[in-house]
């Protein structure tokens, strides 16, 4: 017997025909998303209004919940009232992201004010297609027009109103900025495969990019723009053979995000330097700069710039330093609270050494910040050498290396201890002079913090003493080390309960020697809009402290057995990044996946 087949739903709108606040209302009703009488209060409430909106956008502006079905309790947001739209009128639902969207490509499908007129906008440009956002399912007439201007088929999608506006605005204003400065530009880029043309193409009128020239204003201010609110670490401007890339760091993960021509992204990156008071004639040579701006929300955020000269031109990486890392406090960064206690013992002491370590990018950084920003009370002087300065914080004095004129941390050590401190903070300690300097002042009754590089914290003291530290020396001054990494959280709008058995398998095999049993449920990333559709949304700290005590000072000597630092440590209670990441996935945070590509492994710990 052949299955019935279900009768088609009435359409909400007749062809051509625009929704209307009434009809949206009435279909929700219908729709078991919210009661007649809480639709009759949205419709009165948005009457009031003067703006002319979208009636999904009207709807989302009230921050109304649905009362009913099965999204009973969530906000009807725009892009979940559009989504529903999607569902009810039979069409792909699309959320915009500024991030994958190919603006060079839109203005090439249709105009701005067509774009303006009817409300919609291309989204995806493929080789057999084009997908343009629309929020009026039932206005249709332009689909043949574009269709055969174009010669390729077009597929609709519904969008978040509110998004198509903004949208329609920003993409075809960077669009236009972007193909104006590249007409600008006559192909200037010096590069190793720099092509020679014959005769004298500024004699025709042609002149290179100004990095002031309005076009390029407004792509970098865009660019900072857009790396903000979609939380971004680092800004990489890359030049290429054929294209100049743009790429995010998110969460510890690089995004390619847009494409622009040689000529533009050489033009952003000269204006960026001049921003950062960097010399923007020279590119022969690795330059250093900073820059301060604002957030959309008002806070100031400091911007680090780094260039490299590269085959094809410069590159440029900004890394953003969030304002907001300065105050949270150990449990936001992923502090235990016997990782807390560990710390709190180390920095309460009045002079030693402590060490943070791990490698480029694990946070350590942001951890000295904390510290330093709770230990800098007015009664003690806080001054810090680094290279460079990582974020300017007023609360301490800081000093920057400078290699032009032999400023070295050394150099700095020594000038600061002529300052009256009481804390230092050096940047790294990467030679035995500033090791040396490093233990100096901690002999003379002063507190210092310090980062370096190993895989974990026993290894530092075979690091230490690899550089030419004495052992007595370190002995005498080392107070604790703590190695961190950081390791992606999951989304808390949409991770799942993952329960295949190779992930307890894993857990048997990596972990479950170190630690105790498996957690009760293991989580999945699955991918939301909140995440950016990746799972995973900020990042935590896993960390392991080494404590300095009596019994592991016998074990520091010239030619040190790491295991038994290692062993010992573990039985004064030190719980290695393994472990501390287990206590993350035990509670849900993050992935086993996360923890084992994060921290190192462990097969060399003996099971205690």
């Amino acid at each position: 017997m052949n299955a019935p087949v279900p009768s088609p739903v009435a359409p909400l709108a007749e062809p051509g025909q625009r929704l209307t606040l009434k009809l949206v209302l009435r279909e929700l009703v219908a729709s078991d998303w919210i009661k007649s009488s809480e639709a009759d209060a949205v419709y009165k409430l948005i009457r009031q209004q003067t703006r002319e909106l979208h009636p999904l956008s009207a709807i989302a502006e009230t921050r109304t919940r649905a009362s009913a079905g099965s999204k009973a309790g969530q906000m009807m947001t725009g892009d979940l009232l559009a989504e529903w739209l999607s569902q009810r009128v039979g069409l792909d639902y699309f959320h915009i992201d500024p991030l994958r969207v190919d603006f060079t490509r839109i203005a090439d499908v249709m105009s701005s004010a067509y774009a303006t007129r009817y409300g919609i906008l291309p989204v995806e440009v493929r080789q057999n297609e084009i997908l343009i956002a629309t929020c009026e399912p039932y206005v249709d007439s332009w689909v043949a027009e574009i269709s055969q201007v174009t010669r390729k088929p077009i597929r609709r999608v519904i969008s978040n109103p509110a998004d198509i506006t903004r949208y329609i605005v920003e993409f075809y204003n960077l669009a236009k900025s972007v193909k104006g400065a590249n007409k600008i530009g006559v192909g200037s880029q010096q590069n190793f495969e720099q092509l020679v043309h014959l005769g004298n193409q500024l004699a025709s009128g042609g002149r290179s990019i100004d990095q002031n020239d309005a076009h390029i204003v407004q792509i970098v201010d865009w660019l900072w723009l857009y790396a903000f609110e979609q939380r971004a670490s680092d800004i990489h401007l890359e030049p290429r053979r054929d294209a100049g890339h743009v790429r995010f760091r998110i969460d510890g993960v690089l995004h390619q995000v847009y494409q622009v021509p040689p000529t533009v992204i050489a033009a952003m990156t000269a204006r960026i330097k001049l921003l950062g008071r960097m010399d923007v004639v020279e590119k022969r040579r690795p330059q250093d700069g900073r820059v301060k701006t604002k957030n959309p929300g008002g806070q100031e955020i400091e911007l680090r710039l780094s260039t490299l000269p590269t085959a094809f031109g410069e590159k440029l990486v900004m890394r953003i330093f969030d304002p907001e890392v300065l105050v949270k406090d150990f449990t936001q960064l992923g502090f235990s609270e016997e990782d807390i206690a560990r710390w709190q013992t180390m920095t309460s002491q009045p002079n030693g050494i402590i060490l943070v370590t791990g490698p480029t990018g694990s946070g350590k950084t942001t951890t000295l910040y904390s510290t330093l920003k709770q230990l800098a009370t007015e009664e003690v002087n806080v001054c810090t050498v680094e290279d460079p300065i990582e974020m300017v914080e007023p609360s301490f004095n800081q000093m920057q290396i400078q290699h032009g004129i032999e400023l070295s941390f050394a150099d700095g050590l020594r000038a600061l201890m002529r300052q009256d401190p009481d804390i230092i903070m050096v940047g790294e300690i990467r030679d035995l002079e500033t090791a040396e300097m490093a233990i100096q002042a901690a002999l003379t009754g002063h507190l210092v913090l310090s980062t370096l590089h190993t895989n974990d914290a026993p290894s530092a003291l075979s690091r230490l003493l690899e550089l030419g530290v004495p052992p007595y020396l370190l002995n005498a001054t080392l107070l604790g080390v703590m190695a961190q990494r950081l390791v992606r959280t999951l989304c808390p709008h949409c991770k799942q309960p993952d329960e295949q058995a190779p992930k307890r398998q894993l857990w048997d095999d990596m972990i479950r020697p170190f630690t105790a049993d498996p957690p009760a449920h293991f989580y999945k990333p699955v991918g939301c809009l909140e995440c950016r559709m990746t799972g995973y949304r900020g990042r935590h700290g896993i960390y392991e402290s080494l404590l300095m005590t009596d019994d592991m000072r016998r074990l520091v000597h010239s030619s040190p057995d790491i295991s038994a630092i290692r062993r010992l440590a573990m039985k004064q209670g030190m719980k290695t990044l393994r472990v501390s990441g287990a206590a993350k996935i035990a509670a849900g945070i993050t992935t086993l996946e996360e923890v084992l590509k994060a921290a190192p492994s462990a097969d060399d710990l003996t099971v205690i």
